[in-house]
């Protein structure tokens, strides 16, 4: 299935949200690859960065889901968006919102953009790196 057609196969009134927020993705954090797959038991925009999962989009039964790796492994940008976003839902690395009141683009954009400065995979590496080095 492609983005599209992911996209065209939702309720009519998430149409323009999921679709102004795939743009404001692919376009701001450029080094990702947009493909829909399964995940977590339901299909969804994978957003896939170098060696790493990086965002998920998805729409369930009662809201949309925008899952954020970066925001996992940040508790300082976790923080500053559940301030911002304060209308939205925050689980651990997700936020599920039902519409554009609840996930202001304005906002998403300068997440996206605070995002895509964060590399998971040297995150990743040097995690590693810091297990092997220390002492059993």
């Amino acid at each position: 299935m492609t983005i599209s057609e992911f996209i065209s196969n939702q309720p009519q009134e998430r149409q323009k949200i999921l679709n102004d927020i795939h743009e404001i993705i692919i376009q701001t954090d450029q080094g990702i690859k947009a493909k829909v797959e399964p995940m977590m038991g339901k299909e969804m925009i994978v957003y896939n960065a170098p060696g790493s999962f990086k965002y998920g989009l998805s729409s369930v039964k009662k809201y949309m889901s925008l899952h954020v790796m970066p925001i996992y492994v940040s508790a300082t940008l976790y923080s500053k968006y559940k301030n911002l976003l304060k209308a939205a839902n925050f689980q651990k690395g997700c936020i599920n919102f039902k519409n554009e009141e609840e996930m202001p683009l304005n906002i998403l954009q300068q997440l996206i953009g605070d995002c895509s400065k964060i590399d998971l995979l040297k995150i990743k590496e040097d995690y590693i790196k810091s297990k092997k080095s220390s002492p059993k």
